[in-house]
């Protein structure tokens, strides 16, 4: 492969988020000073394919983004293009779409809507950007109440995906991420199962979606797991007996953070989502790092209630 070398220490269940590069603004805390100066177009595109480098050269092999991350999609594009790996499994999302106008000031950067129209819009640009390395298309965020439920042409529409080979996966994020999981996994079209795959929030403040990813890859789905540092707080404001734990382990705590989510058995990739390679080697440091029984119930004992993440999630501002 011309500019990337071959790892020597694949990570076949990490995964490599690019919400954090694909746009100016995002959510994610300690993110602003990882970031090109000016955050411009070119700048951006330059610290993507920097940190996709850096990815595969250390054995990362999935690479995640969406229609709604600005031009993250056309950023990974150009690397495939000129890159041209051939073990690479990329997914994307639809649902959400960019309207931050590459402004850190927008009132609003994206905007949700699950019908037939916006599927339609979405995968024709995800299509013609990706082409045949989209392994994987997943609907961005489902929530209980989404009109997608009960939309059968929608439904129709995504199970006729796998006819050309392509996954189809839903994200979930909210408070009730369990009950969304359970429910999406019964809906049917055309005879077979509408999801075969889902992409849920789960760290070590946010567990509560842990039984219901179980259950669903005992079913045979795969299980995605996003949002494994909390949009940063793990990193920038981790309990102080979190960042104790990985002190004594001289690691930080993000790969701490890491580590705990890959020893979930149910969790066939996790997602690190840096903004920079510093970030990335920082992140991976959680693949190496074992967990005993008595450090995960150590480690998972600082859960927060799922309305309180979520609340807390709520406020972050895009910065």
């Amino acid at each position: 492969m011309r500019g990337v070398s071959t790892p020597t220490h694949p990570l076949p269940r990490v995964g490599l988020g690019l919400a954090a590069l694909g746009r100016p603004a995002y959510i994610n805390l300690g993110r602003t000073d990882q970031l090109p100066p000016g955050r411009d177009i070119e700048a951006m595109k330059g610290a993507t394919h920097e940190v996709l480098d850096a990815a595969y050269q250390a054995g990362v092999r999935w690479i995640d983004t969406a229609r709604s991350y600005g031009l993250a999609e056309d950023f990974l594009a150009e690397w495939l293009t000129e890159r041209r790996p051939e073990d690479v499994t990329v997914s994307s999302k639809w649902g959400y779409a960019y309207v931050g106008g590459w402004r850190l000031d927008a009132e609003v950067h994206e905007a949700k809507e699950h019908s037939l129209d916006r599927f339609r819009a979405q995968w024709t640009e995800s299509r013609e950007r990706l082409g045949g390395v989209l392994a994987l298309y997943q609907v961005h965020s489902l929530t209980a109440d989404s009109p997608l439920f009960g939309d059968r042409a929608l439904l129709d529409a995504l199970a006729a995906l796998a006819d050309d080979g392509v996954r189809v996966g839903f994200s979930t994020s909210g408070p009730a991420q369990a009950d969304t999981i359970r429910r999406a996994f019964e809906l049917t079209a055309q005879g077979r199962p509408v999801f075969t795959s889902v992409q849920s929030t789960w760290n070590l403040l946010e567990q509560s979606a842990g039984d219901a990813l179980a259950e669903a890859a005992e079913a045979g789905n795969s299980v995605l797991v996003k949002e494994t540092l909390a949009n940063g707080r793990l990193v920038v404001e981790p309990p102080p007996a979190i960042a104790a734990f990985a002190s004594e382990r001289n690691v930080t705590p993000d790969a701490v953070a890491v580590a705990a989510v890959l020893a979930q058995p149910w969790a066939s990739t996790v997602l690190v989502g840096p903004a920079s390679t510093a970030q990335l080697a920082s992140n991976l440091g959680g693949a190496g790092l074992e967990l005993g029984a008595g450090d995960l119930a150590l480690l998972c004992g600082f859960r927060e209630s799922a309305t309180d993440y979520w609340a807390s999630r709520s406020s972050l501002r895009w910065h």
